[in-house]
């Protein structure tokens, strides 16, 4: 049997963090979701998925994240029940986080969010410098002469 969910969105407010009576730290939280897909008036809808993550990392997330932070989540789907006040049972489906990711650097969600913005789509891919063994300049970025490599040469 398989159940694992991975998500990618952002956080729709700040976690709830709780303490249960033997001291587990517990968090629930909402994430918003874009689908893939526009609706009729060409804008794309999300589903707002609630989750519950446990433990150090309830805490972690708690102390890494605020409203607005994309994460990518990675857990399970459960369903569980209880009977409410006025006796009625209520159904709770919900993704038990086991490990995220902050998807985007701090001082990028810091400023998107003293500004009051927070993009909807996809961020750009994140500069990546190179070690001190790579090399600095590509021999070949400005050369508008043909390379001449014979089929001995390759390795297929």
């Amino acid at each position: 049997m398989i159940n694992n969910v991975v998500l990618v969105g952002r956080l729709t407010k700040e976690l709830d963090l709780r303490y249960t009576a033997n001291g587990t730290a517990v968090a629930s939280f909402t994430t918003a979701v874009n689908r893939q897909f526009t609706n009729q008036k060409g804008e794309r809808d999300a589903d707002f998925i609630n989750c519950v993550i446990w433990r150090k990392a309830a805490e972690n997330m708690a102390s890494y994240t605020k409203k607005g932070s994309l994460v990518g989540l990675e857990g399970r789907l459960q369903t569980r029940s209880y009977d409410n006040q006025q006796g009625q049972r209520v159904y709770v489906t919900e993704v038990v986080v086991e490990t995220f990711s902050l998807l985007e650097s701090k001082s990028k969600n810091t400023a998107e969010q003293s500004s009051g913005s927070v993009p909807t789509g996809p961020s750009p891919a994140p500069n990546r410098s190179q070690g001190s063994d790579a090399p600095q300049n590509d021999p070949f970025e400005n050369s508008s002469q043909p390379i001449d490599i014979s089929d001995d040469d390759l390795p297929f």
